[in-house]
Order: C-alpha cells, then structure tokens, then sequence
C-alpha cells in the first residue's frame, strides 16, 4: 500500500485531501466562534431587554439573592456613607486594578447595599463618592466567595458580604450593585465603570453542531483517500497474487 500511496497521482490526491481537511477545520472553528458570539449577544441583548425595577420590589434587607437576579437593573435612593472598601486583584480590559466598593444605605430601608462604583488601576487614588441624597441606578450580582484575608484593613480579595455585615453597622442586603448611574451621571473622573457581568452564555446549540459537522467533514476526504489508495493497491497486487495462486494450484 505504501509503493501505491507514494506516486504523484496518490500524493497530489493526499495534499488535496489535506486542504480539504483544513479548510473544514477553520470552518469548524469558525463556527464555534460564532457559537459564542450568539450566545453573548443574546446575553446582553437579554440584559438590554430587562426592565428597571425599583430595588425593594426585587429584594429586602437579609433575604437570600433572588433566583435570576444576577444583572437585574434596579433603581433605588439614599446615601453614601463614605465607608470604602477597596476589592484587589479585578481586571478591566485585561488590565489589572482594583474596585471601589462603597457602603449605601438605601433610603426606604435604611439597610446597607455594598455598590461597586467603579475600576481604578492600581496605583491611583479612588475618588470620593458624591455626598447627599442621590438617586443610583445599578445591576444587581450575588455576593462573591469569601474573603481571603491577609490584606490591610479596608482592602478584601472579594466582595464579601458576610464580611461586610461584620463591619458596616445595621442589615444589609445580600448581593451588591455595580452602579450604572448615579443621579443620572457618568462614573466620576478617574473612575471607570465595571460592566456587569452578563447572565449565562452557555454555546449556541445550533452553531455548535455546525462546528462538529464541519469537523466531521474533515476526516471524508483524508478517509475517502485513504480507502482510494487501499483499492488502488488492491488491484495492483492483483497480477501478484493471481501468479502465487496458480503456482500455488500447480504444485
């Protein structure tokens, strides 16, 4: 088989199987690539879609994090008390810096909400956040792992929320808020806000099986070449074999 495979016509077959093969590989990928975009795009269309609900309509003060609450927008009133809490180690753009988290005593309840204000790159000075009554808009997320500990006070590896009730005075609700606006505002100079994070993105199904159809396609041609050259060497080890088998029938 392998004086069959080793001709020009078996080899210029062979490299065009190849080519085959890669161009159903990259279509394949390409496809997966698509699988992703799909499914993130109707994450934040998702999102997008969401109406604004007003923070107390959504959860109260110790209530466990309300199924399907990660990324609900809310709108809620009160303060910022000034007790910050810096959360080390988060990553915008790939770009390694820190979160600016702020105690917020909602108005209505008078109970604590932790609010991620926003990103600063490590090194810079986070901004004070604005005094008085405002009105903040943000996205809700469940409270993150533990706290690590080790850091010096006021800096967390997480925004902890058990940590937290620990140390901010009175109750406090059981998730926090990236703040997306407050008192209709941009974030504050210096200050970049986090996006939040997007609800599940599992693969769209559909373009994932176009991905494993194309990757199927793949391994036809190489197949079909491979079982090409097994019957061309078949048939050219015919006259041999005829040739052993009357010999053979002689004797």
């Amino acid at each position: 088989m392998l004086r069959t495979a080793l001709r020009p016509r078996w080899l210029g077959l062979l490299a065009l199987a190849v080519v085959l093969a890669v161009l159903c590989i990259i279509a394949g990928r390409w496809q997966w690539s698509v699988a992703h975009d799909v499914a993130r795009a109707d994450a934040v269309r998702e999102v997008q879609d969401q109406p604004v609900e007003p923070l107390g309509e959504v959860m109260a003060p110790h209530e466990s994090f309300p199924d399907g609450g990660s990324g609900q927008r809310v709108s809620t009133r009160g303060e910022y008390t000034g007790d910050q809490v810096i959360v080390v180690d988060r990553l915008l753009d790939d770009v390694e810096g820190l979160w600016v988290v702020e105690r917020f005593v909602v108005e209505e309840t008078r109970a604590n909400v932790a609010v991620v204000r926003g990103w600063i790159p490590k090194g810079a000075t986070p901004p004070k956040a604005p005094s008085g009554t405002i009105e903040l808009l943000g996205s809700l997320a469940p409270k993150e792992a533990p706290d690590e500990g080790g850091l010096p006070e006021g800096r967390m590896t997480s925004v902890d929320i058990a940590q937290l009730v620990n140390t901010w005075p009175g109750e406090i609700y059981n998730g926090f808020a990236f703040a997306m606006e407050e008192d209709g505002t941009a974030a504050a100079p210096g200050l970049e806000r986090v996006p939040p994070p997007l609800p599940d993105t599992s693969l769209n199904i559909r373009n994932v099986m176009y991905a494993f159809q194309w990757w199927i396609f793949a391994a036809f041609p190489l197949w079909m070449w491979t079982k090409m050259v097994r019957q061309a060497a078949h048939r050219d080890d015919a006259p041999a074999r005829a040739a052993v088998e009357t010999k053979e029938h002689v004797a």
